[in-house]
């Protein structure tokens, strides 16, 4: 379109902008939802989540110090987006880390930057570029609405599996249950912040764009997964036939 869009055909636009690239669609996700990973693939994936998802009060933090002050309501969410992942409650990363220890792996292993993969720095690294240099709304718009809103549509084929398959507790999956919850909120402040500030063609331009790179990073992220630690193990065609069994 090449004039200004209402908020209506606006959000119509960034939601499609989103679709087909969900990160359900990788092949990592495929065999999680399924339940042909093993709990050593899944500590694989938390030792590298945790690299991704751990900074992300950082990365909204650049974000708040520079969005506009009149921006009031926007402030006021990324601030409340930092205090529940840090100090809300039990911190998100800790909650990340139980499930990685009821997988077998370890807290010093998480934590050590050297176990994540090259494609997950990838991740990292542009979550840092875009919430440092992109216009704060367009940076809502690539880490909130095309990265965060795409969690509670993941982790719901997901959560389902650890209790049902691997037998994980209550206790050991509070961190997929609790962004369940959460970030189908923070997604739709997300929404409703880049529709408000986002009111000229550029930016909307710009933040339809960023909103499908966001999600093309996530499903490109999730898919190397599969290929890192566990493409050895399960063929691509195996999932293939799951995968056309549930269609």
């Amino acid at each position: 379109m090449s004039g200004l869009m209402d908020k209506v055909e606006f959000r119509s636009a960034l939601e499609n902008a989103i679709k087909g690239k969900s990160a359900n669609k990788a092949p990592f996700s495929i065999a999680w939802a399924s339940g042909k990973l093993s709990r050593a693939h899944l500590a694989r994936w938390a030792e590298n989540h945790y690299h991704y998802v751990g900074p992300f009060a950082d990365y909204l933090a650049y974000i708040y110090a520079r969005m506009p002050e009149r921006y009031t309501e926007a402030k006021d969410f990324l601030l409340a987006n930092m205090y529940e992942e840090e100090i809300g409650g039990d911190r998100h990363t800790d909650l990340l880390i139980r499930f990685a220890e009821a997988c077998g792996t370890t807290r010093a292993r998480v934590t050590d930057p050297d176990n994540m993969s090259p494609t997950t720095r990838g991740l990292q690294s542009w979550c840092y570029s875009v919430a440092m240099r992109e216009d704060p709304i367009v940076a809502v718009a690539a880490l909130v609405v095309g990265l965060e809103s795409q969690v509670p549509s993941i982790y719901r084929k997901q959560t389902p599996t650890l209790r049902e398959k691997y037998k994980f507790t209550d206790a050991e999956v509070e961190f997929f249950d609790l962004h369940i919850v959460s970030d189908e909120i923070h997604g739709e402040r997300g929404y409703q912040i880049v529709l408000e500030h986002a009111d000229t063609v550029d930016l909307q331009q710009r933040c339809l764009k960023i909103c499908e790179i966001g999600a093309q990073m996530r499903l490109l992220y999730t898919t190397a997964l599969y290929w890192d630690y566990v493409a050895q193990e399960l063929p691509l065609s195996e999932l293939e036939a799951v995968e056309r069994k549930v269609a």
